[in-house]
């Protein structure tokens, strides 16, 4: 039972983390601050989506799923999770990186709009 809560747990704190990547440029605007702890998940972020990586906390999730007795998944943490949700099927690579520029666009706008607001 601990395991199974600890396995739940990493999937909501690796949740909690894709979504600072993606929108934590954003909590910048309020908190200029945000921008030293944002930039380096981004940079994090987009390097596993470029390279085709895995995040540490997916074999934690899975060496804990085991441990509590449930099945480990194959895949990334997305590929399992949100793909499914998020990327109809037939979905192309050339689809996904304009997806993932969208993101490094909308984000660098947001920081050169802090950066000029703060100067």
């Amino acid at each position: 039972m601990v395991y199974g809560i600890l396995a739940d747990l990493v999937a909501l704190t690796h949740f909690a983390f894709i979504l600072f990547v993606l929108f934590g440029g954003l909590l910048s605007l309020h908190w200029p601050w945000i921008f030293w702890a944002h930039l380096p998940a981004a940079v994090w972020g987009a390097a596993i989506g470029i390279f085709g990586w895995y995040c540490p906390l997916t074999p934690l999730e899975n060496l804990l799923r085991r441990a509590a007795g449930r099945g480990e998944f194959t895949g990334g943490f997305i590929e399992h999770y949100l793909s499914p949700i998020i990327y109809p099927s037939g979905m192309t690579r050339g689809v996904q990186f304009a997806l993932a520029a969208v993101v490094v666009v909308l984000n660098v706008a947001v920081y050169a709009y802090v950066w000029y607001t703060q100067r």
